[in-house]
């Protein structure tokens, strides 16, 4: 009966042991384990056989971010048997940095960073989550100090290139990989701040008259080059008229004159059959258009004849002459 016991009691620690001894491994963890206090191996995801007495899992610090009911943020840390693989985002407080031109400036940056080389992050650091935050607040004053505020403000990919190169070569000998660094908020203190303000309405006007400044003296050149082309136009058109003008009153003078030339030769050819004197026929019909010109006006009180009247009448005698010699 006892030895019925006592193999119960052995089966029993078998399977207690047998049950330490099996450990399951998520993926993307892993778990460092060390035999009588030195580095045996790492352990890969799935299931694992260790030794309960002789093999043990390496303690690692962590830092784990939890949201209290109020919204605020705690950060709990604590010692973890596995490491996760995956790639961490860690957000550091809001820290005072100050810049070249000596601006105290409050930053708050996010670092994304994974862990390569499990063996490494366990024994080449005590505290990883603590060393990565100092060394990442130690790297960004020293970044923004060698910047303006100006500089600070415009070059957060500068920035973030900077810091990330810089943590990435720290991390190396920890097994760590930094992927990303982020600047969330740069905030100038609320002096600075009102005058950046200021300055950036101030700029703003100077631009807005500027550009008004250049669309009047644009309007105002276009407005005198449409006058001109205008004015131009109108003298070309004035120029053109006239011309025209002149060459139809040419046109029209010579119309009348070769008239003329023909009724004088058709007077000629009458008044040569009866043998008179062509001049007196033109001479008074001159006179007699001229005396017509003087006696048609509506103000005219006054008729009189011109010094020569005897002249008219022995030309109108003739013209009577040589009528009724064409009519024999």
């Amino acid at each position: 009966m006892d030895l019925i016991y006592i193999m119960l009691a052995i089966a029993f620690l078998v399977i207690v042991f047998a049950a330490k001894g099996i450990i399951i491994i998520q993926q993307a963890e892993t778990m460092v384990i060390e035999r009588l206090g030195r580095y045996h191996r790492t352990l890969v995801s799935g299931v694992n056989i260790l030794w309960p007495i002789i093999d043990k899992p390496k303690e690692i610090e962590w830092r784990y971010v939890q949201l209290a009911a109020n919204g605020q943020q705690i950060i709990r840390k604590q010692s973890v048997k596995r490491i996760d693989l995956r790639e961490t985002v860690y957000d550091f407080p809001r820290q005072n940095v100050i810049t070249r031109d000596n601006v105290v400036t409050e930053i708050n940056a996010l670092l994304y960073f994974q862990i390569t080389e499990p063996v490494r992050a366990v024994y080449e650091i005590a505290n990883l989550p603590d060393a990565i935050e100092k060394l990442t607040q130690t790297t960004l004053r020293n970044v923004i100090g060698e910047m303006d505020l100006d500089d600070t403000l415009s070059s957060r990919d500068t920035i973030n290139n900077k810091l990330r190169t810089i943590l990435d070569d720290a991390t190396d000998k920890w097994g760590v990989k930094v992927n990303r660094v982020e600047l969330q908020d740069i905030n100038p203190p609320r002096d600075i701040r009102d005058a950046m303000e200021k300055q950036m309405r101030a700029e703003r006007d100077r631009r807005a008259a500027i550009l008004e400044a250049e669309g009047l003296k644009k309007s105002r050149i276009l407005e005198a080059e449409g006058y001109r082309e205008a004015e131009i136009n109108k003298a070309e058109g004035t120029k053109r008229a006239k011309i025209l003008m002149a060459e139809g009153e040419a046109e029209a003078r010579i119309k009348v004159a070769q008239a003329e030339s023909e009724a004088i030769t058709m007077i000629t050819k009458a008044i040569s059959t009866t043998k008179g004197d062509p001049a007196n026929y033109l001479i008074a019909v001159r006179y007699i258009e001229a005396l017509k010109e003087m006696v048609s006006g509506k103000e005219n009180k006054v008729v009189y004849l011109p010094y020569e009247a005897t002249g008219i009448l022995s030309s109108i005698g003739g013209i009577k002459d040589m009528l009724s010699g064409i009519q024999k």
